[in-house]
């Protein structure tokens, strides 16, 4: 079974940091690009950032950028998010995703695989 496990969330203060860990296991994810999406209370899921499983590629959203940074480890089939400059507003579940179709999952906020989700909570 495939299987996408989220670690790293809890409360912080603003401007502090976290970084979010996504190991995958049950199959090969080389030909996945791997996707953070956040969604906080009564919003819509919101995309984050993605990276190629090569780790040649990143993407991420305006409202991230300079602050999140996305990277991997391949020999550990771990996805991981930076969090740096948190603000209250990033507060939210955070969700690991895995899908074979790229970056095009910031658009469509699909993918063929997700984590369970892990809270963050930023306060002021």
């Amino acid at each position: 079974q495939v299987q996408l496990v989220e670690s790293g969330g809890g409360p912080v203060q603003a401007g502090g940091s976290l970084r979010l860990s996504c190991a995958a296991s049950g199959r090969t994810f080389s030909r996945y690009t791997m996707g953070w999406f956040r969604q906080a209370p009564g919003k819509e899921r919101e995309f984050v950032a993605a990276i190629t499983w090569s780790g040649s590629s990143t993407y991420g959203t305006d409202s991230v950028k300079g602050r999140f940074t996305i990277s991997r480890d391949i020999a550990k089939n771990t996805v991981y998010l930076q969090m740096n400059s948190l603000k209250p507003e990033d507060t939210a579940i955070y969700y690991c995703a895995a899908d074979a179709r790229g970056f095009i999952m910031a658009a469509t906020k699909r993918a063929d695989y997700w984590g369970q989700g892990t809270q963050v909570t930023v306060s002021s």
